[in-house]
């Protein structure tokens, strides 16, 4: 089957993509190497001089063996000396092994105490960026931050620089030995390390990266397609397309296969060509060959050809490794580019604590004000502008309008899940701005359509908004959001475990969300689509809920579906982005207006669902 790849970047086309582009990525991510190893460069100083010593004592044995082996063929054997030598060389052999021993231990153990530093790091500074920067991600994605990228810098702490400093040091010092035997043996030996170099580049140059680039996004899109083919398999079988449940993933895992192949088939060429080049053997045969024909010109004694090929040959052992680490040194810098984007993410201002009764002259506690307000995702993309409203406490205002309005989006800016880019809003009279994190989510709770609840027993989540909360005031919060007798109903009741014995439906979770934000008493709610996933029982329940949890409240509900809030005490109509409307239903119904167009499309749309459900259209 033939798959059509995702589009090539500019390598895979034909074209390179500009050197400027290639070199700001190459220094982008040098910098955030720097920056995310600065802490523990230090410790990894001595394990470098500990690998950099351990490595000229990989060096010393070989030599001190030649001498030995020149001592045995001289025509008077000093034994003493040759014994001298052979134990010098095990001395120094044990002295190398102790020494790389010391220094991967103390790599390994400074790696230990960086990845915990850096995930509380992370973990810290998640507690400050912007609610709305979870919201744009995963939970996947995350845990790639806390765990995948943090496992990837392992290699960068505990293997890049020893390897580096191992690989550099032993060529070295092998070769300002044979230089000192023979420079023109040497310089013949430089003949595989030059063409292991020239490979070893090709393999890393930017067309495979940008391979490695494609083959990442067709795995990214293998792993999409899967959870879409498990999630719509029932649908699609229950329709008689069952082919077309895995079509999607067919393509991905094939265009997966093109890509890897693209991506593995020039670098396993190349890597075979360079093991090659640095294998003992071919070593060999460029020595004895060279050697050969310096002895027969007279350039050299036959013995003079023992160095090199006793210390030669391993010449190149130590570069073998800097090859094969390329993929997790590669893999690590992206990691480290990623947490460094992270760690430089804008955080939410934090706020002083107010002082108590710290409400600013003349304004009403609860009482909230968008003043000019104006908001855009990105720079050249406004998604409110100049929003102008205020909420009363003890008061039920809605925020409808067309899908795309912005509805959610102001939803949002009210508990800070992003700052405002112009005007204010205030609470009190303050600024949000102004309080503090904690501050801010005693006086504001939100219920948004995407309902989070935690693993653990219902009572851990309720218990989310006030760990001090006893089980009479969990119940008096359940009963109100009209929960409390689903619970009783589960298994072990309030001690039942999300997703082991408690398995709750859209409605029902949504109802343990609101249970979850009445039980944190604040002075201000924000429900988002409330009743989305509500049945109709379900959604009259929520209703009754918010009906007497207003009183002395200021309560803002955003809902689609308008019959539910026709007895709200204010209606705020949004489009486009702009406030166009505001007044209750009575008013706006028959205003001629945007709400009065979508009133009647929900009147249609609800009379066509009566008129199926009474049997008028068959």
């Amino acid at each position: 089957m033939t798959v059509e790849a995702a589009p090539l970047p500019a390598a895979e086309t034909g074209n390179r993509p500009p050197r400027a582009q290639v070199k700001a990525q190459k220094k982008r991510e040098a910098l955030a190497r720097k920056e995310i190893l600065a802490p523990v460069n230090g410790a990894l100083r001595i394990a470098s001089v500990l690998v950099a010593v351990a490595a000229i004592a990989t060096v010393v044995p070989f030599v001190l063996i030649v001498e030995a082996c020149r001592e045995l063929l001289d025509e008077q054997i000093d034994t003493d000396r040759v014994w001298a030598l052979l134990w010098a060389a095990a001395i120094v052999l044990a002295v190398r092994g102790i020494l790389q021993a010391a220094a991967l231990s103390w790599s390994h153990y400074v790696d230990g105490g960086f990845q915990l530093s850096v995930r509380r790091a992370l973990a810290d500074k998640l507690t400050r960026v912007p609610l709305g920067w979870f919201t744009d991600r995963t939970s996947g994605d995350v845990k790639k931050y806390l765990q995948d990228d943090v496992e990837a810098l392992h290699y960068l702490v505990a293997h890049a620089r020893l390897d580096f400093v191992g690989g550099v040091v032993v060529p070295v010092v092998t070769l300002v030995y044979l230089f000192a035997v023979d420079w023109r043996l040497a310089l013949v030996l430089l003949i595989p390390l030059l063409a292991y170099g020239i490979s070893l580049s090709k393999m890393m140059d930017q067309t495979g990266r940008d391979r490695l680039a494609v083959y990442n996004r067709w795995e990214r899109r293998v792993q999409a397609a899967t959870i879409e083919f498990v999630d719509g398999i029932q649908v699609v079988r229950a329709f008689g397309q069952a082919g077309k449940a895995h079509h999607e993933f067919r393509t991905a895992v094939d265009g997966q296969t093109a890509a890897f192949t693209r991506w593995k088939t020039p670098l396993v060429r190349l890597q075979a060509v360079s093991d090659i080049t640095l294998s003992p053997v071919f070593v060999m045969l460029v020595i004895v060959i060279a050697g050969l024909g310096a002895v027969g010109a007279d350039w050299i004694q036959p013995l003079d050809l023992l160095p090199f090929l006793l210390v030669g040959l391993g010449v190149g052992s130590s570069l073998l490794g800097l090859g094969y680490g390329g993929q997790a040194l590669r893999a690590a810098g992206a990691a480290a580019v990623r947490l460094h984007e992270l760690q430089h993410t804008p955080e939410l201002r934090a706020g002083a604590p107010a002082a108590a009764g710290d409400t600013a002259s003349g304004t009403e506690p609860g009482l909230v004000r968008f003043e000019g307000v104006g908001f855009g995702y990105r720079e050249d993309h406004r998604v409110l502008r100049d929003i102008e409203f205020e909420l009363r406490p003890g008061t039920l205002t809605a925020l409808v309008g067309p899908s795309g309005a912005g509805k959610s989006t102001l939803a949002e800016l009210l508990p800070r899940f992003y700052d405002v880019d112009s005007g204010r809003i205030t609470i009190g009279g303050r600024d949000i701005r102004d309080f503090g994190t904690e501050e801010l989510y005693r006086t504001v709770g939100f219920v948004f359509q995407d309902v989070r609840l935690i693993r653990g027993s219902i009572r851990e989540n309720l218990r989310l908004a006030r760990p001090d909360a006893d089980d009479a005031a969990l119940e008096v919060a359940a009963r109100a959001a009209r929960i409390h007798d689903r619970i009783l109903a589960l298994p072990r009741g309030y001690d039942s475990e999300i997703g082991v014995d408690a398995s709750l439906s859209g409605g029902e979770a949504q109802r343990l969300s609101i249970a979850r934000v009445l039980l944190a008493d604040t002075a201000v709610l924000v429900l988002d689509e409330a009743t989305a996933f509500a049945d109709p029982e379900s959604e009259a329940a929520v209703q009754d809920a918010l009906a007497e949890l207003v009183a002395g409240r200021t309560v803002l509900v955003i809902a689609h579906r308008l019959h539910t809030i026709t007895n709200v005490d204010r209606i705020l109509v949004l489009e486009n982005g702009t406030l166009v409307e505001q007044g209750d239903h009575a008013q706006l119904s028959v205003a001629g207006g945007t709400y009065q167009r979508l009133w009647e499309i929900n009147e249609a749309a609800l009379g066509a669902v009566e008129s199926v459900e009474s049997g008028e259209i068959r």
